[in-house]
């Protein structure tokens, strides 16, 4: 790992470290699959027309609910599947690696990736070996989990830990920054770079809405609070269409 300056294109909320081009093509290819059972063919997200909030409002806007944890296991959300393209060879990580790097890695058999150039924006760190690098699911499985997933079907659980429709809902960040987060929301964790803060909660606040995921008491006065320093700071999100249910 390189540490470098925060490219040009790293900057939050409304504009995000991959081309519009890359994340066009990442929204359609979740858009255009027909949902199956899990049995035949991998479960994704189906995209929505996008709704544009202030991060204030977005934030009022998420549901206030108590959670709990009772039942989690990870191997309820089954990940990584075969992606928005199932004949590329690359799984949903890999294709998020292709769609968020800064410089293409070559792509050999089996989505054997080298070469490359990422941007991990939670700690202003430049990558370039993408096995230094974690695909983050925004909101944690255990913290959807607790916020709402634990009442889904199987298929639309694989949905949300494989989504392709939403740019903020996987990204691709230093292996370090992802565990140190784990499975916290934004009252015990926050990016380490004090210039990923508020596009970090306006991608948090995406997330949960997207899924109609819901917040407690403590954490939603967190996001509040963090919303209050964002200024024009706007949330971009697509709802999902009830994939899998």
């Amino acid at each position: 790992m390189i540490r470098g300056p925060n490219p040009p294109n790293a900057s939050y909320a409304t504009h995000y470290p991959r081309s519009v081009t890359k994340t066009l093509a990442r929204v359609l290819a979740a858009s255009v699959l027909v949902l199956a059972p899990l049995t035949t063919g991998p479960v994704h997200a189906v995209a929505a027309e996008p709704v544009v909030l202030p991060l204030t409002d977005a934030v009022a806007a998420l549901p206030l609910a108590g959670e709990s944890r009772d039942g989690y296991t990870r191997d309820a959300f089954r990940h990584w599947n075969s992606g928005a393209d199932p004949t590329d060879g690359c799984t949903t990580r890999g294709e998020v690696l292709l769609a968020e790097a800064v410089t293409a890695p070559t792509v050999g058999a089996r989505c054997a990736l080298s070469g490359g150039i990422w941007f991990s924006y939670y700690d202003e760190v430049t990558v370039t070996d993408a096995s230094g690098l974690d695909i983050d699911h925004m909101v944690p499985l255990a913290e959807a989990w607790d916020s709402g997933a634990s009442a889904w079907s199987t298929a639309r659980r694989e949905a949300y830990a494989n989504d392709l429709g939403q740019q903020s809902s996987l990204v691709a960040v230093t292996a370090r920054s992802n565990r140190s987060k784990s499975d916290q929301d934004p009252a015990g964790w926050l990016p380490p770079a004090p210039g990923a803060v508020c596009r970090y909660v306006a991608e948090w606040t995406a997330t949960k809405l997207r899924w109609n995921l819901t917040a407690d008491q403590v954490e939603r006065d967190r996001l509040t609070d963090l919303a209050d320093g964002c200024g024009d700071t706007t949330v971009t999100y697509a709802p999902e269409r009830d994939a899998g249910s």
